[in-house]
């Protein structure tokens, strides 16, 4: 197996090094190539750098570690690659104002999971997944603790579930599914109830049942 990822950012590069640190074999690809070279040669010999085209095709699994505005331009254009491939989407609809406010960029109730799946081919395994935590000090830092960090995903397909639970243990986190793509939300910024908190297994277990029982 083999596994993509489209982005060299805080998100892109930090699931890029949990992966490899876990054994996995990673394509790196961005925009800017050089970005990806750098990225690949700082990983070593289980990671290599490829063109956005190449790394789909080459890889089973795409992370998409891209902002949403970019995915709609994205998705569109590589759509014929991904006929088949298990796409991984850690996006939130969220944006930074002038002063560096985080603000919601899609209407009140409306995923970002629900924009990129309606975006990708038929064929494709969806799943939401490594965007419930802050990329920069969250993610980056809480791979491989005792008791395991969880990562949440959504999922209605049985496919992508099987990935999102392989590649979130191969980073060091525990996974755990809050629902099918219609819950999403919940593990999505700015305002999703259980992004950005950090949970053991019985904790995260104990939360969505709580939750769940409310609703």
């Amino acid at each position: 197996m083999s596994t993509a990822i489209i982005g060299t950012g805080n998100l892109g590069g930090t699931v890029a090094r949990h992966l490899v640190g876990g054994g996995e074999s990673v394509v790196v690809a961005a925009k800017d190539e050089s970005k990806a070279k750098a990225l690949a040669d700082e990983l070593g010999p289980n990671a290599r750098a490829a063109s956005v085209e190449d790394a789909i095709a080459a890889a089973d699994a795409i992370v998409l570690a891209l902002w949403l505005d970019d995915l709609r331009e994205v998705i569109p254009q590589q759509a014929h690659l991904l006929d088949g491939k298990v796409v991984v989407d850690p996006s939130n609809p969220i944006g930074f104002d002038e002063k560096g406010q985080m603000f919601r960029t899609l209407p009140e109730g409306q995923s970002s999971a629900s924009v990129v799946a309606g975006l990708l081919p038929g064929s494709a395994h969806y799943v939401k997944a490594f965007g419930s935590l802050g990329a920069v000090e969250q993610l980056a830092t809480g791979a491989n603790r005792e008791p395991r960090i969880v990562l949440f995903y959504a999922t209605d397909d049985d496919a992508a579930e099987a990935t999102a639970q392989r590649l979130i243990r191969t980073a060091g986190f525990e996974p755990l599914k809050v629902g099918g793509v219609s819950d999403a939300g919940r593990i999505e910024g700015p305002d999703g109830e259980l992004q950005g908190r950090i949970f053991d297994l019985d904790e995260a277990q104990a939360t969505i049942a709580k939750e769940g029982a409310k609703t």
